[in-house]
């Protein structure tokens, strides 16, 4: 059983039976949001930024929401490879230990301990992301508008209703709850169109890096949002997965490839999206894509049968030790994904690519 899928777009596969696929024809890589999901991504991340793009030249734009934000952060430090094994190693031994008394968490304590973690991850550090030669970031919140330029427990329940009746009748017309808003390093023009929802863009540096990255990463309801981000217009920011939540975009990538290392092969608009499959549809805008994912037969050998998630925080009955190993072992695992395609970038075989 092979464990990766290379799925790709009508004028990627035409340019992968044409010219191969070598790490120069690279321009654009995303990260999606899905929380734990993205740990099965660890070995590919590490091989592709540790050892095959290395290889190459060329800018490359990455583009991250939520849990995509922090790893494609963790591209541009030095010793790429090195900090994947770290941020895999941290974020699956994370604990959330519930106080006595309390049956749960609550969005201030959750949104306290990820900011330190953040903290202990890249502090000092921004400046080495920002100044990356070749990489530039792009990361993805979600701007609250009106009854969501403000967090509030009834405001907040009040605006995601509307959000999420609104988005059921028409993507575009969640802009008028949200809209897109990217922080991206200085000088970088965004590396996709923005006639397809409301958009802002905000020079990412080293006062707005980790309250953008935390905004990035805040689900609403489990974090709070992050209020006022130095540099941005004024508001409550939150997980840029909600508009954007695996970067279904019209990327520019000209001549080159978006590559996309995924956890699944279809790639959803917006986190609001989830249950509307109409919407989970390949479209033109991914025609220059080639996404990389695990098989679901093979998904199905890992622990519970499936890829970690943020279920598995209560779903292993606060047995932390047990959470961890599962994790743990889906991560080994996920080694194959990474050897498989470096065995198919030996030998590239474009009957092996299917269609995205």
């Amino acid at each position: 059983m092979k464990a990766l899928r290379i799925h790709a777009g009508p004028a990627a596969r035409a340019h992968i039976a044409g010219h191969g696929l070598a790490p120069s024809h690279v321009k654009v890589i995303p990260g999606a949001a899905g929380g734990p999901k993205g740990l099965i991504l660890g070995p590919l991340d590490r091989f592709l930024f540790g050892e095959w793009l290395p290889q190459s030249s060329q800018p490359i734009d990455l583009v991250g929401a939520s849990i995509g934000a922090w790893r494609l952060a963790t591209a541009c430090l030095r010793d790429p490879a090195g900090a994947f094994a770290r941020f895999e190693h941290d974020y699956v031994h994370q604990r959330f230990d519930i106080p006595a008394g309390q049956k749960r968490l609550t969005a201030a304590q959750v949104s306290a301990d990820f900011s330190r973690n953040l903290q202990g991850f890249f502090g000092g550090r921004a400046g080495e992301v920002l100044a990356h030669p070749r990489y530039r970031l792009h990361v993805v919140t979600a701007r609250g508008r009106h009854i969501l330029g403000r967090e509030g427990r009834a405001r907040t329940v009040a605006g995601y209703l509307g959000a999420f009746a609104s988005n059921s009748l028409s993507r575009r017309s969640l802009g008028a709850w949200l809209e897109r808003c990217v922080f991206s390093v200085p000088g970088a023009a965004l590396p996709f169109d923005t006639l397809d929802f409301r958009t802002r863009r905000v020079a990412l540096d080293e006062a707005n890096f980790q309250p953008a990255l935390q905004a990035s990463c805040s689900i609403p309801f489990v974090l709070q949002a992050v209020h006022d981000i130095p540099g941005a217009p004024p508001g409550a920011y939150w997980d840029g997965g909600i508009t954007d939540y695996h970067l279904h975009l019209q990327y520019r990538a000209a001549e080159g490839i978006v590559l996309y290392p995924h956890f699944q092969q279809s790639v959803v608009p917006g986190w609001l999206d989830k249950g509307l499959k109409w919407r989970h549809r390949a479209t033109p805008f991914l025609d220059r894509m080639v996404v990389l994912a695990p098989d679901p037969e093979w998904v199905r050998t890992l622990p519970g049968g499936k890829l970690p998630d943020r279920t598995d925080f209560t779903g292993y009955g606060g047995d932390t030790e047990a959470r961890i190993a599962a994790w743990a072992r889906a991560t080994r695992e996920a080694q194959r994904l990474a050897d498989e395609w470096a065995e198919w970038l030996h030998r590239p075989d474009p009957a092996a690519v299917r269609p995205l």
